[in-house]
């Protein structure tokens, strides 16, 4: 009998980690009240460009959005384009809401975002095969733990499903500050050398955040704590 049983995130079917913080600003609240339910992904249903903004354009998914600093910068820079986020932390929801909404009148509203408040996977698998031109992973919960290590994203079965969902061309990022899930993630996507190309001719790439990739929470409050930052761009083969 084996200590630990197999398995990733698309097998064991279970979120881990905080769904909710402390207590929502009523100004965050009112958003997850009012403006969550308009942007919201179905619940059912094929996930679209169509479906969601009325007419097909090129699709991004953001896997665990955190505060959503990067998807709304990006969808910024990116208006005709269209994004999803999923999260499972109602803060992190109610952040990106802001963020959405045009942060308190400092920017416009975002109308091509939408937001799931749960399971990203649950979305990713409704997703039609090879709809994505991007697909984020940033800063994900490393799990440190051996034993935790079936939790992480950076596995098997959600490379596979990112693989079949994003087009030929289509571009996967990763960025983490922590060493251990460094060394898992490019141990992993060595097995997925036949569905990536990995898009870095030397260290400087990987070492320096690209342009157009806009800094997170998690991003700035490593390097605050004096940690070495790693990002990350694949194409689909």
């Amino acid at each position: 009998m084996t200590a630990y049983k197999p398995g990733d995130p698309t097998t064991i079917n279970r979120l881990y980690g905080r769904s909710k913080g402390k207590p929502l600003r009523a100004g965050q609240q009112d958003l997850v009240d009012t403006l969550l339910p308009q942007i919201a992904v179905p619940l059912e249903g094929e996930v679209t460009a169509e479906a969601l903004f009325g007419y097909d354009r090129p699709l991004h998914f953001e896997i665990g959005f955190g505060g959503g600093e990067h998807m709304a910068g990006r969808a910024d820079m990116l208006p005709d384009h269209g994004f999803i986020g999923a999260e499972p932390f109602i803060n992190g929801v109610a952040q990106a809401l802001v963020h959405v909404a045009g942060d308190h009148g400092a920017g416009l509203p975002l109308g091509n975002v939408r937001i799931h408040h749960g399971d990203a996977l649950e979305v990713l698998r409704r997703i039609p095969d090879g709809a994505l031109s991007f697909a984020y992973l940033l800063h994900p919960d490393p799990w440190p733990k051996a034993r935790h290590a079936k939790r992480r994203m950076m596995n098997d079965g959600p490379l596979d499903l990112i693989a079949a969902k994003l087009k030929p061309g289509g571009e996967f990022r990763f960025g983490t500050d922590h060493p251990i899930y460094l060394e898992h993630a490019l141990m992993v996507m060595r097995r997925h050398r036949h569905q990536f190309e990995w898009l870095a001719k030397d260290a400087n790439d990987f070492q320096t955040r690209p342009a157009g990739w806009p800094e997170t929470r998690y991003e700035a409050k490593a390097r605050a704590q004096g940690h070495e930052v790693w990002y990350f761009r694949w194409r689909r083969r």
